[in-house]
C-alpha cells in the first residue's frame, strides 16, 4: 500500500480564508511540501476543490457585479487592482486570486476533493490522515477554509417530487434571462433571495415566500449596519458551541437600490411559507392554489464540513464549539470562513489568527 503524504499543515480550501492562511504560513517560514517528512523543517499545502483559482466567485452568477456585490476585501500583501463595477464578480475575483497566487507561489493542489479527515492513530495528539481523490496525507494539523457553497441548504418539502416544473437552488442561479415570461416563486429571506427578486421581477411575475417576517436592518446611530455588534454576536455563538446561522440573521436585510427597485414592482409583497408542492403550483397557506413554472430556493447554505465528520467535532445541538479559530474538541483542527470569520475581511484575519495559533503550538521555523 502507498505510504501517505506528508506535509505539517494542509489548508482546505483555497478561496479567500484558504489563501490568506496560505500567505501567512508562507511568511511564518513553513516550506512548500514534497510530500516527504523532512526533519527539522515545516512544511504545507493547499487544497482546493476547484480546477482553476477562484474559490466559489467563479461559480456566481453573471449579473452579480463588482458594484452590487457586498464587498472584498484586499487579500494580504496586494491590493485589488482597479476595475470596471460592472465587470462580473465571477470574472474579476477569480483574476485577482489567480494573481495572488502565482505572485505568492503558493503551493496549492487542485484539482482535490478532500473526502475524510480522521486520526491516523489512537493518540489524541498524534497525526491527522487526510484521504483525498488523489490519494492520502498525513499532517500535524489542518486548517479548513472550505466555506458553504458546496453545501446549499435544500429544504425536503411535501409534494416536491411531484412538481412538473423547475426547481433550482440559488447555487444554480446563472440569469435572470432564463424566467423570462414564466411564474417564479422565490423562497427565502436572505440578501440572495432578494437579489434574485429584484432581477426576474424584472422579466417574470415573482411571488415572495418567507417562513418569517423579513426584517431590514439592524442599524447602528449612523444608520449603518453596526458591524462590530454584529461580530460580537456571531463570535459568541460560535464560541457557545450553537449551529452558524446565516449572516441576515444578524444583520437584517439591507434597505438598498435594488431593494427600494423590487419593492416598486410589488416584487417584495411577501406572503406565508406555503404548505405543499403540486404539479403545476404550490399550496397557500390559507388553502388556495397558485399556479408557478419555477421554485427558486434561495434558502442559504451550511459550512461543507462533512469530511470532518470522523473527528466527531459535532455537539449535541448540532454546533462546533470554537476559540477563536481552533476547535475546542480538537485543536488540531482550525475553522476558517465560518461563523464570525465569514466575510472577507474576517477570512483574511481568520486565516493569520489560525496560523499564530498553528505557529505557538506546532514550533515552527522563522
Amino acid at each position: 500500500m502507498t505510504q501517505p503524504r506528508f506535509a505539517s499543515v494542509l489548508v482546505i480550501g483555497a478561496g479567500q480564508a484558504g489563501l490568506s492562511a496560505g500567505y501567512h504560513l508562507q511568511r511564518t517560514g513553513y516550506r512548500h511540501a514534497t510530500g516527504q517528512y523532512d526533519v527539522g523543517a515545516e512544511t504545507f499545502a493547499v487544497f482546493d476543490v476547484n480546477p482553476a483559482p477562484g474559490g466559489a466567485w467563479q461559480h456566481r452568477w453573471e449579473s452579480l457585479t463588482m458594484a452590487t456585490v457586498n464587498g472584498i476585501f484586499d487579500l494580504p500583501g496586494m491590493t485589488k487592482p482597479d476595475q470596471d463595477p460592472q465587470t462580473p464578480a465571477r470574472t474579476a475575483v477569480p483574476q485577482y486570486f489567480a494573481q495572488f497566487e502565482a505572485t505568492m507561489q503558493l503551493p496549492i493542489l487542485r484539482p482535490v476533493q478532500v473526502t475524510e479527515v480522521r486520526p491516523a492513530d489512537e493518540d489524541p495528539d498524534g497525526d491527522l490522515l487526510v484521504t483525498t481523490d488523489d490519494g492520502q496525507w498525513r499532517t500535524r494539523a489542518i486548517i479548513n477554509a472550505t466555506g458553504t457553497w458546496n453545501n446549499p441548504l435544500l429544504p425536503d418539502y411535501p409534494g416536491s417530487q411531484t412538481f412538473t416544473g423547475t426547481q433550482m437552488h440559488t447555487r444554480d442561479y446563472v440569469t435572470h434571462r432564463d424566467f423570462t415570461g414564466q411564474r417564479v416563486a422565490v423562497v427565502g429571506g436572505g440578501i440572495s433571495a432578494l437579489q434574485h427578486l429584484e432581477e426576474i421581477s424584472r422579466v417574470a411575475t415573482t411571488l415572495w415566500y418567507t417562513r418569517r417576517e423579513p426584517v431590514f436592518g439592524k442599524f447602528g446611530s449612523s444608520g449603518e449596519i453596526d458591524g462590530r455588534r454584529v461580530i460580537e454576536e456571531v463570535t459568541a455563538a460560535a464560541e457557545a458551541g450553537k449551529p452558524t446561522s446565516s449572516v441576515v440573521s444578524y444583520t437584517g436585510l439591507i434597505w438598498n437600490r435594488e431593494a427600494q427597485a423590487a419593492h416598486e414592482r410589488g416584487a417584495l409583497n411577501h406572503r406565508p411559507m406555503f404548505t405543499g408542492i403540486e404539479p403545476y403550483g404550490v399550496r397557500e397557506a390559507d388553502g388556495s392554489f397558485t399556479s408557478v413554472d419555477t421554485i427558486l430556493w434561495a434558502t442559504g447554505f451550511r459550512p461543507a464540513l462533512k469530511h470532518l465528520d470522523p473527528l466527531g467535532l459535532q455537539n449535541s445541538e448540532g454546533g462546533i464549539q470554537v476559540s477563536g479559530t481552533e476547535v475546542v474538541a480538537d485543536p488540531r483542527v482550525h475553522l476558517i470562513g465560518f461563523g464570525p470569520s465569514q466575510s472577507t475581511v474576517g477570512a483574511n484575519r481568520a486565516g493569520r489568527d489560525a496560523v499564530r495559533r498553528l505557529s505557538r503550538a506546532l514550533s515552527p521555523v522563522g
